[in-house]
């Protein structure tokens, strides 16, 4: 095995026991990285030399008995709306072009002060508008989509370019292509992790979360990352959490709520199977299966795109008038749209959140986690618009994506997308688990007590496969 393909726990181990250096471990990604990313495009850019000074830092700090915990000389990757001093965020769009960040966000701060090391800055659909991610290719097939719009961050982790990554999320960006890749990801309660220094889409919907390889590493790195910030307003004050599961796999006496409605509703038949047998192994773990209806189902994306199109066109407002051209159409026509709405509809998109919020708690009362499919479908072909249902129904590419990870946006509730197969096609399908506010740590002991009753997971083939 080569260090590249160590997951973040097991690589954490390794250099804490002075068995792997830092070095070796960047090296190793740096050069899986220049193997794969002519067929993948996941890196905006690449930072080699930071990184191998960064990692010549950390061995000599852990030869010195200095190590800063498991984080210490791990690669990672930043999505490129996550400003890191003296480096550009482009958020992958031209208007950034002669962008540079004068300082570190908050959570780039945190994973620095960590032991973390930048390997380079991923692509997003740009400015975070879109769940395709056109400039990556999917991690199993590169004629297919990404997703997005953390694509670059989840193809990267997906391939073995990055040990980890973070993403953002402010519909499905995290676990959308998490799912579509085959890795993990995890939305954390909105306000858990600070958002000072990272580029906003809509405010109110914004979370930063990890994408890993497995539930163990999404738990490290969401320990780095959570805390208060009182730079970010929404930013919540909560006392410190060890999110790492045990190594238990016992869910007796957890209730997993399985959705009547909604979440199976237009959804591929294999990826429908995939969940459903995951679910399926939950309940032989020891899990109690209830039946949940999903409440204001009709309301869901009107609501969503009644906050996410005012706020963003807010952002925008300035460049959207000085330089339009600089935009790509899909987003400049979602911005220009987003300045047609008015208040009386962003008010009743907010009144329709705090609904759904009441009653999305008390469904929470009844269960402790809910399970469901993370996308309805998986990766399709690129440039593909839409999908059609056996039952005739077309749905656009876009709103198939975000119309079952959007809920947890609404209602800031955690979400954390896991594994849980490949389709006929060779690939991937994942599993969504939900549960209430600030209950990270119910869902990383139910994904990791999933994941290590299953067999392990391969690396992507990144686009070297002669079948990819």
């Amino acid at each position: 095995m080569q260090p590249y393909e160590l997951s973040l726990a097991a690589a954490a181990e390794e250099i804490r026991a002075l068995r792997l250096s830092p070095v070796e471990l960047v090296d190793s990604v740096l050069d899986r990285i220049e193997q794969v990313e002519p067929h993948l495009g996941a890196y905006v850019t690449v930072t080699a030399e930071r990184a191998r000074r960064a990692a010549r830092e950390a061995e000599h700090e852990a030869a010195r008995g200095r190590h800063r915990g498991p984080l210490h000389g791990v690669p990672m990757g930043l999505k490129d709306l996550i400003d890191v001093a003296g480096l550009a965020t482009t958020a992958s769009s031209r208007v950034r072009a002669d962008h540079r960040a004068q300082a570190d966000s908050t959570v780039a701060a945190r994973l620095a002060a960590a032991g973390a090391i930048l390997v380079g800055k991923t692509h997003t659909h740009e400015f975070a508008y879109g769940l395709t991610t056109p400039q990556t290719g999917n991690a199993w097939d590169r004629g297919r989509v990404a997703g997005g719009s953390s694509g670059g961050s989840a193809v990267a982790v997906a391939a073995g370019a990055a040990t980890f990554a973070l993403g953002t999320d402010t519909g499905g960006s995290i676990r959308v292509p998490a799912a579509l890749n085959g890795a993990v990801g995890l939305k954390p309660t909105y306000g858990l992790v600070p958002r000072h220094g990272v580029t906003s889409l809509s405010w109110s919907l914004d979370h930063v979360g990890p994408i890993t390889r497995t539930v163990e590493d999404a738990a490290i790195v969401l320990d780095a990352l959570a805390g208060h910030d009182p730079r970010d307003p929404a930013s919540l004050a909560t006392p410190a959490v060890d999110h790492r599961p045990g190594a238990g796999t016992d869910l007796a006496g957890l209730r997993v709520g399985v959705p009547r409605t909604y979440y199976f509703d237009h959804v591929d038949a294999e990826v429908e199977a995939a969940v459903r047998r995951a679910i399926g192994h939950l309940e032989a773990l020891g899990a109690q299966l209830v039946d949940v209806d999903i409440p204001m189902t009709r309301y869901l994306l009107a609501t969503l795109w009644g906050l996410v199109a005012p706020e963003a066109a807010a952002y925008h407002e300035g460049a959207l008038r000085t330089v339009p051209e600089l935009y790509q159409a899909d987003v400049r026509v979602l911005l220009e749209a987003g300045e047609l709405m008015t208040a009386g509809d962003y008010l009743r998109a907010q009144r329709s959140r705090t609904l759904m919020r009441r009653e999305w708690a008390r469904m929470l009362e009844e269960v402790d986690v809910i399970a469901a499919p993370t996308v309805p479908v998986t990766a399709v072909r690129t440039g593909q618009e839409t999908v059609t249902w056996p039952d005739g129904t077309v749905e656009g590419v876009p709103d198939a994506y975000v119309r079952l990870s959007a809920p947890a946006n609404i209602t800031g509730v955690p979400a954390l997308s896991v594994p849980v197969g490949r389709d006929a096609a060779g690939l991937p399908i994942g599993m969504q688990l939900l549960g209430r506010p600030l209950g990270e740590r119910t869902l990383l002991r139910v994904g990791h007590a999933y994941e290590r009753t299953q067999p392990a997971r391969a690396l992507a083939p990144a686009g070297l496969s002669p079948t990819a």
